[in-house]
């Protein structure tokens, strides 16, 4: 029974996106496509305890989920013709024997299902927030729970939310296919902006329930990342997407204690940072300087990383270079977020009481982030202000999104005495 359950999580969390993509690609309708393959996965539950896990989880899973959509198409055509809508988006046509595969020629530089269901996600067509609520649900395998923590929404609004897009896609007839070379570099913005967020869900969920760290979410972003990169090999906001993931990435290991406790990069044991990643996303930051031109907001993210994991101690980090990319980061992104993030680099190179009255000049646009409270306490802590230490402490654990966050803030509000 042990077995299959695991059987069953791993293959939920390494084969979701890639059975949707399946699906979608052959069927051209998104509601079909994560409908079956939910009900693939609901009868691997009721199986694979009692009749094993199948040598290829994610093949069975793929041929069940094909025969359910059949059967759907099927039962609805003598209603409404529903089986003249099996066909891909955008006007391919349909076919004739549901029990041959449809597979239609490859579009774009890179054929990959995954990378075509993220662009179909990702369309200008769609609200930002819905486009990362979508590519969230059918990309990163979350659940609209696990997504309105994200967003701090309710259940019933991100479930609208990503219907909504749903029928949108269906009803503007949104081709299921990597955008041609002519329109890709005005639709990667929106790409970026949404691996992004699901490598950061992975770094650190939002989630209370879930693992702290979802490794399988982080590593479908950096290889969805490499992707665009080979599409757009020059773009240089694409290569620093993918330095700032693997820069991160790298340092997943000594995230989170063996007691479950999130451990802050100052207190992480360096020695166990991944060296082979550090490497790659150094030669992508070097090779962005030496281009000459003006980086963008992930190209400078990353090179503030690299700075971070070229310190072979957390005492030797060179904070003023940091706060002379943060004073380049505002300029590109003057969001109270990225201010909260240089008072904290001005912190370690000024001292505590250099930072503390930025922070609070952020109290109006960030009270109700973890982050910000967090902020707070650790400069009060600085500065002996315990009181008010404790208070921040009690808040900011209020706020925080998971197990590991929370424990390693109930630790540090408990050595105040």
């Amino acid at each position: 029974m042990s077995e299959a359950r695991s059987a069953l999580t791993r293959a939920h969390r390494d084969e979701w996106a890639r059975v949707v993509a399946s699906l979608a690609r052959r069927f051209g309708d998104l509601d079909l496509a994560e409908e079956s393959a939910a009900e693939a996965f609901a009868i691997a539950v009721e199986r694979w305890p009692a009749d094993g896990v199948p040598p290829n989880p994610g093949a069975w899973l793929t041929t069940t989920a094909n025969r359910k959509a059949i059967d759907r198409i099927r039962r609805e055509r003598g209603r409404n013709d529903k089986h003249r809508e099996a066909m891909m988006l955008g006007g391919s046509p349909g076919w004739h024997d549901l029990d041959d595969p449809f597979d239609p020629d490859p579009v774009g530089a890179v054929d990959d299902d995954r990378l075509r269901l993220l662009f179909t996600c990702c369309h200008p067509a769609l609200s930002m927030e819905a486009r990362m609520s979508l590519t969230l649900r059918l990309v990163g395998g979350l659940t609209v729970a696990e997504i309105a923590r994200g967003f701090l929404a309710q259940e019933s609004a991100v479930g609208q939310r990503i219907t909504r897009a749903k029928a949108k896609i269906a009803a503007a007839r949104i081709p299921y296919r990597v955008p041609t070379a002519a329109d890709l570099p005005k639709r990667v913005a929106g790409v970026l902006a949404v691996l992004y967020l699901v490598f950061n869900e992975g770094y650190l969920a939002s989630g209370p329930d879930t693992d702290p760290v979802r490794a399988e979410l982080t590593a479908e972003a950096i290889r969805l990342t490499r992707l665009v990169h080979e599409l757009l090999p020059h773009d240089g906001e694409v290569v620093g997407l993918l330095a700032l993931m693997l820069l991160t990435e790298a340092r997943r290991p000594a995230r989170v204690s063996p007691d479950g406790e999130l451990v802050p990069l100052g207190e992480q044991d360096r020695r166990a940072w991944d060296a082979a990643r550090i490497a790659e996303g150094h030669r992508l930051v070097r090779s962005r300087l030496a281009s000459g031109i003006a980086p963008g907001r992930y190209q400078v993210l990353a090179a503030i990383n690299a700075v971070h994991t070229d310190a072979a101690d957390a005492r030797d980090t060179d904070w003023s270079q940091v706060v002379a990319l943060y004073d380049q980061l505002v300029a590109l992104d003057p969001s109270p977020v990225v201010a909260l993030n240089r008072a904290i680099a001005v912190g370690e190179l000024e001292g505590a009481d250099a930072a503390l009255p930025a922070v609070d000049s952020l109290a109006d646009a960030l009270g109700g982030y973890h982050a910000f409270h967090v902020t707070r306490a650790e400069l009060l802590r600085r500065l002996d202000r315990l009181d008010e230490a404790r208070t921040a402490y009690d808040r900011a654990i209020a706020l925080a999104g998971n197990t590991a966050e929370t424990m390693h803030l109930e630790r540090r509000r408990g050595e105040l005495g």
